[in-house]
């Protein structure tokens, strides 16, 4: 479904729509066991919990449901070295990122240290002025204050030279990080990752904060604290694990649904002053219970923002003070910079799109790189994921770094592209580099850009087919209109959190009839479309459809991708507690048979 008049790199690559598997019987059996509605109980056949133990146990996660955390490799080094140095008094220095995941790992583990009466300081190193990573002049300051033990979160799993370096000073390190490690291990005293080599821990998915998490259950599972008390402790560093989990675009599947659905159930009742600061400023009242979705768009690209616009050193504060005042102070100061770095996003991004219809932008490159200077470094990431949403292909975004002569950026990937591999099949050509399978980053000399172009285009064009640079819509079940009762939207909100590895459900109605000319909204860009199928009716938002509302005339007919999601505006309303967001459409019948003559 494309506008002709647009610049063909701007055309919008028509997706592929993956059918459910029918499976009726076993549907039909798990709905009988567990009292749900047949649309979840399709929906769960579909994501494979055939069986009613293991859809049940899908359903209500609790906390007995988490690892051992002496199942990580090292634990038991990592929580040795700590309980000796919390009953020896000795500083301890947390060396994070500036991130949501690295910040709110220092922030939950500095709180658990003292609560066990440790003596604790903390580093972030500064985005625009340091760059990622740990650095050797950071590890030398501590050496010189008297730091003997170091604990990395989020970061230093890479960072081999650096754990070297204070190692030769006298100091141990303990690194704790989810990010894909080198050949060789950093000669820390302990690595806490569930990705080394060797490590036989069943999540392979935490993300820095849920590693943090492990290291501080296994250390209150040897601190004197009763029961009671670790449970109680566990179940306060669940809120702020859960929205880094969400925030570092982890599956929100096995021990991270538990860490998520308990933790965003916990924010209905919060008594940190910087949390409740930060959940009022993005526009929640008391007592509301985040989405998985609201904590990715509302509350994540705030404390975001301060590594990306100033000093991630902000967030620190906020989850750290017990006055009110000051933490709604630094809440507006973090809402503030959000916006600021909305701007910097919307325009760079612009200026690519501007860039790529005025050039003869090659549409068939299987990846992109994209480098200019100016281009401000803290959104390079998020312009990256906009470009991958709208190209559907492997991209990285650079500008100029902190040190003359070298740009510095971000990737983002397809699923089908292991953007991590990709660099590391071309070592020779970066400063630095580090990431995952779907994120990267690097740090390269301006002279050498181009061949990175040609070299990271060569590899995705030897790995990739062109199926796989086409969006594909994985429908969890067909729906029809009558069937979505209240009970029934109710159930398949049950599934949730939703998120990476748990993706709200897909659904499908076919033979949709167009009830009525679409309502515009936002100057046009987006639009709302009423949909009748039998005697129903039900309107749905079209974010981004405002260009092809004309496509909509009253009487023609669609079958139509959606979601379902919970809406609070129209629970207010009297409307009902949920409304629908129309995804991708194609015509239906014999006019989806005239379109594909057409187009041969």
């Amino acid at each position: 479904m494309t506008n002709p008049s647009e610049p063909r790199p701007f055309s919008r690559a028509v997706a592929r729509w993956i059918a459910p598997a029918a499976a009726p019987s076993l549907a039909s059996a798990l709905q009988n066991e567990l009292k749900i509605s047949a649309l979840a109980a399709r929906i769960l056949v579909q994501r494979g919990f055939t069986a009613p133990a293991a859809a049940r146990a899908f359903l209500a996660p609790d906390l007995t449901q988490l690892n051992d955390p002496f199942a990580m490799r090292d634990m038991d080094r990592a929580v040795a070295r700590l309980k000796h140095a919390l009953d020896a008094r000795e500083p301890i220095l947390l060396y994070g990122d500036y991130d949501v995941d690295g910040t709110t790992s220092i922030v939950i583990l500095k709180k658990a240290l003292e609560i066990l009466d440790g003596r604790v300081d903390w580093h972030i190193p500064h985005r625009l002025k340091d760059g990622y990573g740990m650095h050797p002049e950071a590890i030398e300051r501590a050496a010189k204050q008297g730091i003997r033990l170091i604990v990395s979160v989020d970061t230093g799993i890479r960072a081999a030279a650096v754990v070297g370096r204070a190692r030769e000073l006298g100091m141990d390190v303990i690194v704790t990080d989810h990010h894909l490690p080198e050949e060789a291990l950093p000669p820390a005293f302990a690595v806490l990752n569930p990705n080394r080599p060797g490590c036989r821990y069943p999540e392979k998915n935490l993300c820095g904060a849920g590693v943090a998490l492990k290291l501080i259950q296994g250390l209150l599972s040897v601190s004197g604290l009763t029961a009671e008390r670790r449970r109680a402790l566990l179940d306060s560093f669940l809120k702020l694990v859960a929205v880094a989990t969400v925030a570092d675009i982890v599956p929100l599947t096995g021990e991270n649904r538990v860490i998520v659905r308990r933790g965003l159930s916990g924010l209905a009742i919060v008594r940190n002053e910087g949390l409740k600061a930060l959940l009022s400023v993005a526009g929640f009242a008391e007592g509301d219970c985040p989405s998985a979705g609201q904590v990715a768009f509302r509350l994540a690209p705030r404390i975001n923002a301060a590594g990306r616009m100033a000093s991630a050193a902000d967030v620190i504060e906020l989850f750290s003070t017990v006055d009110g005042a000051r933490a709604r102070v630094i809440a507006q100061q973090l809402d503030l910079l959000n916006r600021e770095r909305q701007d910097e996003e919307s325009s760079t991004v612009e200026q690519i799109l501007k860039e790529c219809a005025a050039t003869e932008f090659d549409h068939t490159q299987p990846a992109l790189v994209f480098a200019q200077p100016g281009w401000h470094l803290g959104v390079v990431g998020i312009v990256a994921s906009r470009l991958v949403e709208r190209f559907s292909r492997p991209v990285f975004v650079l500008s100029e770094g902190r040190e003359e002569g070298h740009y510095a950026g971000s990737g983002r990937s397809v699923p089908d592209f292991h953007i991590l591999e990709a660099l590391e099949s071309m070592p020779d050509l970066f400063k630095k580099f580090g990431g995952h399978r779907q994120a990267a980053g690097l740090t390269i000399e301006a002279a050498r850009i181009e061949e990175f172009r040609r070299r990271f285009t060569a590899f995705a064009k030897s790995v990739l087919r062109p199926e796989d640079l086409c969006p594909r819509l994985l429908v969890d079940a067909e729906a029809r209109f009558d069937e979505l009762t209240e009970q029934a939207v109710a159930d398949v909100f049950e599934l949730a959190p939703f998120g990476a590895g748990n993706p709200a459900p897909l659904l499908q109605a076919n033979c949709v009839e167009v009830a009525g000319p679409p309502t515009l909204m936002s100057e046009g860009k987006h639009c709302r479309i009423p949909f009748r199928q039998g005697r129903r009716v039900l309107t749905m938002k079209a974010w981004g459809f405002g260009d092809r509302a004309a496509q909509f005339i009253k009487g023609s007919r669609f079958d139509v991708l959606f979601q379902v999601e919970e809406d609070a505006y129209a629970r207010k309303q009297g409307y009902g507690t949920w409304s629908a967001t129309l995804k991708d459409f194609r015509p239906s019948g014999a006019e989806a048979a005239a379109v594909e003559t057409a187009a041969r």
